[in-house]
């Protein structure tokens, strides 16, 4: 969760100081920028998942064969 956070924070930060103007260039790629990093976080927080889930199942069959003995 901390490096979806750190993910976000950097993004929005490089969003904010991409320019000053308020014409369609500074916009779009402003919404690049937040783009991109929306899928980095949530490319992330898919991989902290599924992860979570790997070990959840396993240790679930651990427990699962300790009962059964």
């Amino acid at each position: 969760m901390k490096k979806v956070l750190l993910v976000l924070a950097i993004g929005a930060f490089a969003a904010c100081n991409n320019g000053t103007g308020t014409d369609a260039k500074s916009a779009d790629s402003t919404v690049k920028a937040v783009d991109s990093t929306v899928k980095a976080a949530d490319s992330t927080v898919k991989a902290a998942v599924d992860t979570a889930a790997k070990k959840i199942d396993s240790v679930a069959k651990k427990v699962d064969t300790a009962v059964k003995k």
